[in-house]
């Protein structure tokens, strides 16, 4: 069974892209339960996050499920291939594995350490696993990438810092402002990214801070958090009116801010202060057309790129000690995954030699007969852990070898010197008469 990834990101696709390709803004237990039911994808999980939409099959066909995978992509999303293949990526097996342990431990995102990301490859596989779409080697895959992500963000400072889009978002609002204090603030959206933005925000000292929501009691709730201020949704063109700064993050399928919305504002302020959104939404939350507006300074997440770069350049030892857990813990996954590849051999020899051991004492039955039951016991433990010992190294040996190739070859061979294929075995019974006639002619 091979591992197989397909998708867009932050590296490959832009934004208007991504947001056309998104999965967590809908049911994602639906989108993998429909990815679940191509023929090829013996086993699903879809990763959906601002940054990236991603597949992870267990496939016995590559190719074939390279071609599902992308019809699948084309019918859910009624988008033709053609406006999205040039931007896809595909990993298999060990890339694939390696490019999970890279999300989960924050290598890959837009803000290198970001926290959120590992949290979301568990909603992920959460989901699918629900829905009993992740099948035992994606749930080998995707616990490990957990325990991938655990270790950098304990054995690194790859956390600490500017570590979030949302950090990323009130960074850059420095660097329009300078100072933050007195400045106010509207905050579009009540969700975990809205939180985690107006709780910097409020760190950095920032004036009023208005938070509105298509629910008031969210809005509330995060106001009561932060020491805001609520207000109705139908407020919040008025609240665009006043506010300094906009940061929206939104579940909304279409733009809730429009031009028309800034362009009224921009003609009723009469003043020379800019206006500075942020849209971390995908979709966005805010209509493109608004950047040309005067005074109107827009930036979305692929925006935030001048700000990943510094993060990168300040934290690059962080960065090599989190690659070389990642490359640690992927050759263990390797390992493991070897390893499963010697286990029928190594079942079919430990039940030869279990065979055999059982023969023996049966045709010794006379002779022990004279034995306490519990001189007998203790002679089929013997034997038994006779049995063991002589075959650990064996096998030990077998499951730990370096690559598939030298494995299958081993394996062919000692499945030949011990005849452990149906088709090549004599019963033991069948061949213990000739021992003894042997025996028997001396």
């Amino acid at each position: 069974m091979h591992l197989f990834l397909l998708g867009v990101s932050h590296r490959t696709a832009p934004v208007d892209l991504r947001e056309r390709l998104d999965f967590s803004s809908r049911d994602l237990g639906s989108a993998v339960e429909a990815l679940a039911a191509r023929p090829s994808a013996t086993e699903s999980v879809v990763l959906s996050t601002c940054n990236r939409s991603e597949m992870y099959v267990a496939s016995s066909d590559p190719a074939k499920a390279r071609e599902e995978l992308v019809a699948f992509l084309s019918e859910y999303h009624q988008l033709p291939p053609e406006t999205f293949l040039p931007h896809l990526f595909v990993k298999e097996d060990a890339a694939a594995a390696g490019h999970l342990f890279r999300v989960a431990a924050g290598l890959d995102s837009l803000v290198v350490g970001e926290p959120q990301i590992l949290g979301q490859v568990k909603d992920a596989f959460q989901a699918a696993s629900e829905r009993r779409c992740a099948g035992p080697l994606l749930q080998k895959l995707f616990n490990w990438s957990f325990n991938v992500g655990k270790r950098v963000r304990t054995e690194t400072a790859l956390g600490e810092g500017a570590v979030s889009v949302s950090y990323a978002a009130v960074a850059l609002a420095k660097k329009i402002f300078g100072r933050l204090q007195g400045r106010r603030v509207l905050v579009v959206g009540a969700g975990e990214i809205s939180t985690l933005t107006a709780q910097h925000l409020r760190a950095q000292g920032v004036g009023q801070m208005v938070i509105t929501s298509r629910t008031l009691a969210n809005a509330q709730t995060l106001a009561d958090t932060v020491a805001g201020h609520a207000v109705p949704w139908e407020q919040m063109t008025t609240e665009l009116r006043r506010a300094d700064i906009v940061i929206t993050a939104t579940g909304s399928q279409r733009p809730i801010i429009l031009r028309q919305h800034l362009e009224d504002e921009a003609g009723q302020r009469r003043r020379t202060e800019p206006i500075f959104i942020i849209d971390i939404a995908v979709p966005r939350d805010v209509d493109p057309g608004v950047a040309a507006i005067e005074q109107v300074f827009l930036y979305n997440v692929d925006d935030l790129q001048s700000i990943v770069h510094e993060n990168l350049s300040r934290r690059a030892a962080e960065i090599d000690r989190a690659e070389r857990i990642v490359a640690e813990e992927l050759a263990r996954f390797g390992s493991w995954r070897r390893s499963r590849g010697a286990i029928p051999t190594v079942v079919a020899l430990r039940q030869r030699f279990e065979a055999i051991r059982r023969a023996e004492l049966q045709r010794l039955d006379g002779k022990l007969a004279g034995l306490p039951p519990d001189a007998r016991a203790r002679v089929d433990e013997i034997t038994r852990l006779l049995v063991e010992k002589l075959l650990l190294e064996p096998t030990e040996q077998l499951k730990a070898l370096p690559d598939e190739e030298t494995q299958a070859a081993y394996t062919e061979a000692v499945n030949r010197l011990f005849r452990l294929r149906a088709d090549e075995e004599s019963s033991v019974h069948d061949e213990q008469p000739r021992h003894d006639d042997r025996r028997g002619s001396r």
